[in-house]
């Protein structure tokens, strides 16, 4: 009964924004997938129609709703260029939502999200054996950027160029970390995620090598989970609050002044999409989502006022190389950051700025749509290529490490020595130059 009393409430707060749209198309002309297939189907607007009939749609064509409800980046695009502030994505994650409680999880993703992603040990031990034997089924592909390719085909992989699993996830090598702050400093919790954990623990290693030079204290629990974006994108609402749950838990349990990520997913999912979840749960619970949300930001936007060129190193007597920055959808359109990391790579000095044509074009990445629609993903994502090519840059900054998997599937395909970072690594590598 809980569950189905779940359901109505999503309804009636669905029927609340939707009554908000004035189809005026102003999504259309912002929105990447429509940009590509040109299908009225495919923006925001078309969406929001169909979803103006779900319930009489659920029971005539479930799976044709779940469809199109799915052939979305949830980038934000639409929502940050709609003028009567639909807040699409919360429109669409809780659509999303109301299907599965209608139609059900497929057996795979019951079993991955269920199974394994809401069970953060599990997890762990799971990708951890997948790394220990990644190598017996991949490949090298492009030595510079760090991929890899599948030795045979495979439905999953086909021909993509991916970042393999790291040889140790950064929990491996630091379980946890409590360490006070300097006078007058700061004490940061650090949120990694799972994307840093598993595949890029450089990242997790280089900001907190940043944080320990900006005399910032660090708190950093055992036992993280997922921020829970894969669960909700799926529509899992259970899986979601059991992670949700989970990681309040753990970061409760001590006293800091700030949460800080270096997933620009993992930012906008705790900071707006959390709130957005519990709107219809008790108070309680609604004020403890609000006390870390309201703490919680990018790790960019942190770091870059601490940050004094003066102080930073490089390579004496060279050149600097040639950065160009792509601007991830979760961190400008969501949450309006994008000049910090910009001075983060302005103030390194072995780096000099040039900006690409439309840095905050999407990637295509978008999670699962990658996975789902990848051609889709990839004839976007070659687009992004292109820009960062033509820049002529030996590496291309983001703060999204989703944009990076995506970036560097693409430039790698093409034979291109790009290397693909976060903006905290280059100023890691600046303050400490050896």
């Amino acid at each position: 009964m809980s569950d189905i009393q779940a359901i109505a409430r999503l309804m009636r707060d669905l029927d609340d924004q939707l009554a908000l749209c004035m189809r005026c198309g102003m999504c259309q002309a912002v929105c990447p997938v429509y940009s590509d297939t040109g299908k009225e189907a495919d923006v925001a607007r078309g969406k929001i129609v169909l979803l103006d009939g779900l319930v009489h749609e659920l029971f005539k064509n479930p799976k044709g709703v779940a469809e199109r409800l799915n052939r979305c980046l949830l980038c934000g695009s639409c929502a940050a260029n709609c003028p009567s502030g639909v807040k699409v994505l919360d429109v669409f994650l809780k659509a999303r939502t109301i299907l599965t409680g209608f139609m059900g999880l497929s057996p795979a993703k019951r079993l991955i999200l269920r199974g394994m992603l809401s069970r953060p040990e599990l997890f762990d031990r799971v990708t951890q054996w997948a790394g220990r034997f990644q190598k017996v089924f991949t490949r090298p592909a492009n030595e510079v950027i760090g991929t890899s390719c599948a030795r045979i085909t495979s439905p999953l992989l086909g021909g993509r160029h991916f970042r393999p699993l790291a040889p140790a996830a950064f929990h491996q090598k630091t379980p946890s970390t409590d360490t006070p702050a300097k006078a007058g400093g700061k004490r940061a919790a650090f949120f990694v995620g799972c994307l840093i954990d598993k595949f890029f623990p450089n990242i997790a290693e280089a900001a907190a090598s940043v944080l320990k030079n900006c005399g910032v204290g660090i708190y950093l629990p055992a036992g993280q989970g997922c921020c829970g974006i894969p669960a909700l994108s799926a529509g899992d609402r259970k899986t979601f609050f059991r992670l949700l749950h989970h990681n309040l838990a753990l970061f409760e349990a001590a006293q800091f002044d700030v949460l800080l990520t270096a997933c620009a997913t993992c930012t906008s999912t705790i900071k707006k999409v959390w709130p957005a979840m519990v709107a219809d749960q008790p108070e309680a619970l609604r004020r403890r989502v609000e006390q870390i949300a309201e703490k919680t930001t990018d790790i960019n936007a942190f770091v870059a006022p601490m940050i004094d060129p003066e102080t930073l190193g490089g390579p004496a007597g060279t050149p600097p190389k040639v950065v160009t920055y792509h601007d991830p959808c979760h961190l400008k359109k969501s949450l309006g950051i994008f000049t910090e990391p910009r001075r983060l790579l302005q103030a390194a000095p072995g780096s000099r700025l040039v900006e690409m044509a439309e840095p905050d074009a999407c990637c295509g990445m978008g999670g699962s749509f990658n996975l789902q629609y990848y051609e889709i993903s990839s004839r976007i994502g070659r687009l992004k290529r292109d820009r960062i090519v033509a820049t002529g840059a030996s590496a291309v900054a983001t703060g999204c490490p989703a944009c990076i998997l995506q970036i560097s599937d693409m430039l790698s395909q093409s034979g291109n020595s790009v290397r693909v970072c976060h903006p905290i690594e280059i100023i890691a590598e600046a303050l400490d130059p050896s």
